[in-house]
Parts: structure tokens; sequence; C-alpha cells
């Protein structure tokens, strides 16, 4: 299967700082150094199916600035094809503070512009190959989802930390067919109710060290977290090589079951490197597990 990824490129600015949340101070000194990455959601789903041996290619609005030229270089050397719209306010950035065990806090800074429409020539018609469409939760992406069922290919989505309340995830979440959503916020009841209101038929709550849970009309299967075997390093990405094996594991025909299992080994794994390409299980490392 041919895998497409819309939306969710960009520059990520890591900062390791000593714990979260991080005390109000004139200054405080870093744990390590800050770097700067070619990262964000959409890239990293990317790179993980890359990783495991799948045709990956990914579509989005980057800037004609510096970031965006990095990206633009960063995907022409992992040979993704990537297909580039105009970024209105220039490519995206965050900076994600990383605390020593692994937690996370992800600052973004909003450049993206409201009511932004993809002009339909950037991604009508689909890449040859086509079969499945990962769609990340940039504002403009909500727009390209009924034309893309209408394509006949399946969907995918990742809501990250939705509470189950925040209109804007709301089409996100009942246009896709696999949902994703960590359960750090996450109200109870909030997978149902997707499964009830939309067109998922199944929804996977990633729970960090408490492992996953896929969430289907027959009910709950978990699945505890995979043992790294080597020391956390970098929770980035964690979530997307998740999915990214979640989704290879489906389009290859393997149960729910196989599906949770590949997918809590692949973000174990991306939790012992940093965020990059590096940072993804290949199809030799998940089969010895």
């Amino acid at each position: 299967m041919t895998f497409l990824v819309i939306g969710g490129t960009g520059i990520d600015t890591v900062v390791p700082v000593a714990g979260l949340p991080v005390l109000g101070a004139d200054s405080a000194r870093p744990r390590g150094p800050i770097e700067d990455h070619v990262s964000h959601t959409g890239t990293c789903v990317a790179l993980g199916l890359r990783a495991l041996g799948e045709s990956v290619q990914v579509i989005d609005t980057v800037g004609d600035d510096e970031p965006g030229r990095r990206v633009v270089a960063a995907f022409r050397e992992w040979g993704i094809p990537l297909r580039v719209a105009p970024a209105p306010r220039g490519t995206r950035r965050a900076v994600n503070l990383m605390s020593p065990d692994g937690g996370r806090l992800s600052l973004y800074d909003g450049r993206d512009v409201p009511g932004h429409r993809l002009p339909e020539e950037y991604w009508r018609p689909l890449p040859p190959g086509i079969r499945h469409v990962h769609v990340t939760i940039v504002d403009w992406a909500r727009h390209l989802l009924p034309g893309l069922r209408a394509d006949g290919v399946t969907i995918s989505t990742d809501l990250h930390d939705w509470d189950g309340e925040d209109p804007y995830h709301r089409d996100f979440a009942l246009g896709a067919d696999v949902v994703f959503v960590s359960g750090v916020q996450l109200r109870a009841g909030a997978a149902e109710w997707i499964l009830r209101t939309g067109v998922a038929d199944r929804v996977v709550v990633t729970r960090g060290s408490g492992g996953a849970d896929l969430v289907t009309r027959d009910g709950v299967a978990h699945r505890d977290a995979a043992d790294p075997g080597e020391p956390i390093v970098d929770t980035n990405g964690a979530g997307d090589a998740f999915a990214a094996a979640f989704l290879a594991g489906r389009a290859a025909g393997k149960s729910d079951g196989e599906c949770l299992d590949d997918g809590v080994v692949a973000g174990a794994y991306a939790c012992t490197r940093t965020v990059g390409a590096g940072a993804f299980i290949s199809r030799a490392g998940l089969n010895r597990h």
C-alpha cells in the first residue's frame, strides 16, 4: 500500500530542561544543547512508515524561508516525495521543553492562517497509487476530508491531546476511519462517542508508559507499554512511531492485536533515540520482537 501524509512538517526546537513545569525565572540553564530538528507529527509519521519499508509521500504548506528550505532539503535527503504549497505566514515552528523523565511541553507558534484553504491543484488528483491518507490536524486539512472520502481512500488522523470537547478537533475525529488520540486529557466516553457519531471503526488511545487501548464497537483491547530495553532519550515522535507501525500492520492485513503489539514496540523504540530519521524502528527490528 502507498501512504500519503497531509500536513505536519516543520522545525522543532528541542530544549532539555531540569523538570516540568518550568518555574518562572529570569533565566534557566538547559540540561544540554538546544537543537533544531526537521520534525513535527506529519514528518515523524512519514519517517516511521519509511523505516518500515512502506512507500510514503507528503503534501504540506511550507514557507519561502530558511526553515522551509531545511524541510525541503531533509525530505530530499530522506527520499520521501514532498509536494509543497506556499505557507502564507512561513514554515511552522515549535519549541519542545523536554524533562529527564520523558515529559514534554510543546509550544506552537500559531502561524497558520485561520480559514486558509489548500488550493486543489496541490492535492488533486492524489499521487498515483495512494490507498491510505494520514491527515494531521492542521486547520486547512479539515477541508480535504470529504474529498478524500469521495476518492475512496481510507483515512487516519491523530488528535494528540484532545480533551474530548474542543470543537477544533471534531471534523478530524468524525472524518477518519482510524483515530489516534492521547489519553492525557481525554474525557471518559470520548472514544465511544467517536465510534457512535463518526465513520471510525477503530479508536486508539495511547497512554505513554501506561500502554495503549484499542476501542472498537466490540469493546476495548489493551496493551501494556513495551520495555524499550535502553534508557529513554527523547519522547518526541513516539506517538507518531506508534501510529506508523499500527497503520503499516493494518495495511499488511495483521490483526488488531498484532497492530497494537507493533505500535507499542515502535513507540518504545522511538523513545530511545533523538527525534529524527534514526528514531524509527525498521521492519527487521519490529520482527525481532
